[in-house]
């Protein structure tokens, strides 16, 4: 299970915040796009220095374009959209009957090295016989690498030039743009009709939602992540995914947070404390999915629940707009359909 160096939040609360952790309040844009990289983004070989600043503020730099590649399951996953493969991932790849997690997108994790499935597991001795030129992970805290173990970093980071993408204190069209920028710096071709065409697919899934909200605006959403013991309740605005649909209109139930701001945990027995027309929940392999929640009857009893109003939300999505514009598109849908339930 993700964790963090944040000594103020479990293991499981950073289940249910989705790893927004970090600063609270109103989230920053995410960092400078200033970078720069001996590659256009034409799709087409270049050769000579490339360098990049990642959202750390830090510059990755090498005497060509890295084509040996490590990165975080769901940045490679983003990275593969815009045609830019890897040799090796870390995270959840696999799921326990050896398919492809959630996390892995389109990526064909039988052809991927996979140096750790799980939080705390990185193989360095298989990293280090990769090769790798460059390690690429998202960053939910500032400086902190995302599935990079603290106990092993500094022997991690010695063998090849890292980037840091934030996947908090972000929206997702800044994220997406950030990976773009990264894709087109390791020679993706950022013009292709495919990605061109992802790209209108997103603004119109977009539209749709704002419009949907617009049309409905007493549909109030609650954002949930369920452990066996208690429920988690996020502040909408602390994560990429849903400060961006709250910017489009979408209402959001607002938790009363703990010391942290993130989100608030629930017994079970008070799982019922919020009024909510629709449930988004957490859909990584990590979280209790609804079906292993019909034995609570709390649960059973949820308004939204019994209208059959709860939907997956993707807590970490893979930041291109191909795989983005569906979980716009599925909000939206679930907005248009909803009846007032809470």
């Amino acid at each position: 299970m993700p964790n963090s160096r944040t000594s103020s939040l479990s293991r499981r609360g950073l289940l249910a915040v989705g790893g927004a952790v970090g600063l609270g309040a109103v989230l920053a844009a995410c960092g400078d796009s200033d970078e720069t990289s001996s590659a256009s983004g034409s799709g087409t070989e270049k050769s000579g220095p490339w360098s990049f600043k990642d959202d750390r503020g830090q510059t990755a730099e090498a005497g060509s374009v890295p084509k040996n590649i490590v990165a975080f399951v769901g940045v490679a996953a983003a990275l593969h959209d815009y045609g830019v493969e890897v040799k090796g991932v870390f995270g959840p790849t696999k799921t326990s009957d050896g398919k492809a997690d959630v996390q892995a997108g389109d990526l064909d994790v039988s052809k991927v090295e996979v140096l750790g499935n799980v939080w705390g597991e990185f193989n360095v001795e298989k990293y280090a016989g990769l090769a790798p030129e460059l390690l690429v992970t998202a960053m939910w805290e500032k400086d902190a690498l995302w599935y990079v173990p603290d106990q092993s970093k500094d022997k991690i980071l010695k063998l090849a030039p890292s980037v840091a993408l934030w996947a908090a204190q972000t929206t997702i069209p800044k994220a997406i743009q950030r990976h773009e920028d990264l894709a087109a710096s390791l020679g993706a071709d950022i013009e292709a009709k495919k990605v061109t065409d992802a790209k209108a697919a997103f603004e119109k899934a977009a539209a749709r939602l704002r419009a949907a909200a617009k049309s409905q605006p007493n549909i109030k959403v609650l954002v949930g992540s369920a452990s066996q013991d208690l429920f988690y309740v996020t502040l909408a605005k602390t994560a990429a995914d849903t400060l961006y649909f709250q910017e489009l209109g979408v209402q959001f139930v607002e938790p009363k947070v703990n010391a942290a701001g993130f989100f608030e945990e629930l017994s079970w027995e008070n799982v019922d404390k919020y009024d909510a027309d629709i449930i988004m929940m957490d859909n990584r392999s990590s979280a209790l999915q609804p079906d292993a929640l019909a034995s609570k009857p709390t649960w059973a009893g949820l308004p939204a629940v019994k209208a059959g109003q709860v939907i997956p939300r993707t807590t970490e999505p893979i930041y291109s707009y191909d795989k983005c514009a569906p979980i716009i598109d599925a909000l939206a849908e679930a907005i248009e359909k909803a009846k007032k339930a809470g």
